[in-house]
């Protein structure tokens, strides 16, 4: 299935997203926001996968530059995480592009990402973003500026590698207080003795011992979210 690339900015930074179209009519449309690494094989195949589900789907450019490699990624992803507002505006620039996309007009509009992806998802729902959904798998929990009650409009799934040594048990319970303090409806799948990026089959050839594949855990929150927009959708 052939990308289309959609070509957007945040102020003065030149950004570029890669559409995947679903065949007849998009249920509904789908932010795609990828790992640090931004957007590799691994996300063309999650934006492939949900237009093959029958969804819009847009993998979002955190950066605007090509990634070289893990240490140039995080040498971009800490500028844009500095602050809250910044990272958020980055963020809503690629939630415009989909939007404004003359197709998506009308139809519902959520937010998939993976692991910094994740934590993208949950960002645009902590900024009061107008999606039926925001997903994140092995997604990043913390924030700087935590959700205020009243603001989250959007139902929320994390689906969350038990024993990823990203996300301690700690900022789980942090997370589940704040969504409780919001007023969020949310629901959260942790997957026993699992690891970050959980959802890649090629995890394991990375070499680090951070991150690894299960295959158990990725079929079931893959079920988890097409169940989850089968019924926000509905």
């Amino acid at each position: 299935m052939a990308m289309e690339q959609v070509d957007y900015a945040d102020g003065d930074v030149a950004l570029a997203g890669f559409l995947a179209r679903p065949e007849g009519t998009p249920r509904a449309a789908v932010l795609v926001l990828p790992t640090i690494m931004n957007c590799n094989a691994p996300m063309v195949r999650r934006a492939q996968m949900l237009a093959q589900a029958g969804y819009l789907a847009l993998v979002a450019d955190f950066y605007g530059v090509q990634v070289r490699d893990f240490d140039h990624a995080r040498e971009l992803a800490g500028p844009l995480r500095e602050s809250a507002e910044g990272y958020r505006q980055r963020l809503r620039a690629g939630l415009a592009a989909l939007t404004d996309l003359p197709e998506v007009q009308g139809l519902p509009v959520a937010a998939v990402g993976y692991c910094m992806g994740g934590q993208a998802a949950l960002e645009l729902a902590r900024d009061g973003a107008d999606i039926v959904l925001a997903a994140s798998f092995h997604g990043l929990l913390d924030t700087l500026a935590p959700a205020r009650p009243s603001v989250v409009k959007t139902r929320i799934l994390v689906c969350h590698g038990d024993a990823d040594p990203m996300v301690s048990r700690e900022q789980v319970i942090a997370f589940w207080e704040e969504m409780d303090a919001a007023g969020a409806g949310w629901h959260f799948h942790s997957y026993s003795g699992v690891k970050h990026g959980f959802t890649d089959p090629g995890s394991d050839a990375r070499g680090m011992a951070a991150i690894g594949y299960d295959a158990s855990a990725d079929r079931q929150s893959w079920g988890a979210l097409m169940d989850l927009l089968d019924e926000v959708l509905s």
